[in-house]
């Protein structure tokens, strides 16, 4: 049967309805499934969640795959190089992951200068992470990136004391004088630990825990002092270093005791080391009193803070993690928001079975996941063959994941600058440049898809954005905005900073028309007043 098409005159074939293929857009069949679970040693408990459940269904796996062939592993077949341990922990583990390549003819080279990295930030990987790898171009492999030290990151010279070294333990002192310069409280951390007075009248100090914002106190409790890997530029290494300085929570009553008194904190945000190592019984200790005490009711959310999603998601498909799900039940029937803030940067960390049937898993329990994620260089942002920000390749990782994350109903909340703590110089780049990717980003998506604020770096004085460049007085200038702050009027002003094509932190950046900020002298006088009350109370 043939109709004809009033807008063209064309003869134009109609076709029943009911004879289309009503499965030929599936591109990944329930084989395909079976075979991927295969493929990742999946046991019959998780086999049989995964079914039960739906949390692979073939029409989500075929329009992602369909979608971002190019960076799913959805129909990858080659077996895996890591099918013993789930975890390669230190120095040792190191080893034994290169042993593992190197029996599987990969050689990754430079192993006593990553031994270096290793020894001053530590080294932790899982099966699932090192599994995730492209081992057919690893160097060029965001995950690689991510987990492996690489060449170059901390400065030749110390490097080659390292190398010169007389013998391991001439090494490791070497590496432990070196930790001294790796600044790991950036943005005066420190000046945040709260303290209260008790009903016996003294001064009790929060070890484990930061208010720097008026509606949000982190918490770094003492069963998230670990992570599931280790990222290579980690914000947080005086946590999974054990320094002696480190944040750490040990008694709940406390926080309670705190909160009871700062009607203004809204969030408890549970971070590490990694918040998703905290066991159900800990965080229902934290929760009950929220549900069952008025005086209480302020408290509105929980987040969590974790990358288990990207390292570890076969953990939440698996039965144990049954008692999880009952507090995060608990917590949604009680109208109090677990917001699960995840730490996507790549779509390749989302694009394979575990993480995607874990995601659907979590959302079925009432948990809302965010993904927060640092623009890095190496890992989310990427060179050209001169050795510059690639634009157009940089922001097209960051659109793919947004659209990915969209279509898993993950809410895109962030990117924001690498901290300068660590190995700044390896994954930072120019301001500039990354605000010519953050703006092709933003103006790509749908407004739905967006990220919820701009590209912001964290300093002492808060999260500072950059909402874009001006001109005034036909001088161009970024146009800069808090997100967040120490006083939180600061968030109502825009202000301006000279242009400047190569800095890459964004408190170096010089005032545009005044000699200083419009905070400048109230931030000294905050940091003066917090370090002096500080100093009195721990005398």
């Amino acid at each position: 049967m043939s109709v004809q098409s009033k807008a063209s005159n064309i003869a134009v074939q109609v076709i029943p309805s009911e004879t289309i293929n009503k499965t030929k857009h599936l591109v990944v069949s329930q084989q395909d499934i079976s075979d991927t679970m295969d493929r990742y040693g999946y046991s019959d408990e998780i086999i049989n969640t995964i079914n039960k459940e739906n949390l692979l269904p073939v029409g989500l796996l075929s329009r992602l795959h369909a979608s971002y062939p190019q960076h799913s592993g959805f129909m990858e077949k080659k077996p895996f190089i890591f099918t013993d341990k789930e975890h390669y922990s230190g120095l040792s583990g190191f080893r034994e992951v290169c042993a593992i390549l190197n029996e599987n003819g990969i050689d990754i080279g430079h192993i006593v200068e990553r031994e270096f990295f290793v020894e001053v930030y530590r080294f932790l990987a899982t099966r699932h992470s090192l599994n995730s790898i492209n081992w057919d171009d690893y160097p060029t492999d965001s995950v690689f990136q991510l987990v492996f030290p690489q060449p170059k990151m901390i400065n030749d010279e110390t490097t080659q004391k390292y190398i010169d070294a007389s013998d391991a333990k001439a090494r490791t002192q070497v590496a432990i004088d070196y930790t001294e310069l790796t600044n790991p409280h950036d943005g005066n951390q420190q000046l945040n630990k709260p303290w209260f007075e008790n009903d016996e009248g003294e001064i009790e100090f929060l070890d484990g825990s930061q208010h720097k914002y008026p509606q949000c106190q982190l918490i770094f409790d003492k069963t998230t002092q670990n992570c599931f890997s280790f990222c290579t530029y980690c914000f947080r290494h005086a946590q999974v270093r054990g320094d002696e300085d480190m944040f750490i929570q040990n008694d709940i009553k406390q926080i309670h005791d705190y909160v009871r008194l700062h009607p203004e904190i809204t969030d408890l945000l549970i971070t590490g080391g990694d918040g998703g190592y905290m066991p159900a019984s800990r965080l229902k200790q934290y929760i009950m009193p929220l549900i069952e005490d008025p005086s209480l009711l302020h408290v509105k959310n929980v987040r969590l803070a974790t990358r288990s999603l990207t390292f570890q998601p076969e953990m939440i498909l698996s039965e144990k993690y049954n008692g999880m799900l009952e507090v995060f039940d608990l917590l949604r029937d009680n109208g109090i928001q677990l917001a699960w803030m995840a730490h996507f940067s790549t779509p390749r960390e989302l694009l394979n079975p575990s993480t995607i049937a874990a995601i659907r898993r979590l959302q079925d329990h009432g948990v809302n996941i965010r993904s927060q994620s640092p623009i890095m260089n190496h890992i989310s942002l990427f060179e050209d063959d001169d050795g510059k920000v690639d634009i157009d390749n940089s922001a097209q990782n960051w659109i793919d994941l947004a659209e990915i994350l969209g279509m898993m109903c993950v809410g895109f909340h962030s990117m924001y600058c690498a901290r300068p703590t660590g190995e700044h110089h390896y994954y930072t780049a120019p301001l500039a440049d990354i605000e010519q990717v953050f703006n092709k980003v933003y103006r790509s998506l749908a407004s739905i898809n967006r990220p919820s604020r701009h590209i912001s770096m964290t300093i002492s004085a808060g999260k500072l954005a950059i909402l874009g460049t001006s001109e005034i007085g036909g001088e161009k200038c970024f146009a800069l905005k808090f997100t967040e702050s120490r006083n939180m009027k600061w968030m109502d002003k825009v202000f301006h900073a000279k242009f400047n094509e190569t800095e890459n932190t964004i408190d170096f950046l010089t005032p545009f028309d005044t000699e200083k900020y419009f905070f400048a002298d109230e931030l000294k006088q905050i940091e003066h007043d917090l370090t002096a009350a500080l100093a009195k109370k721990l005398n």
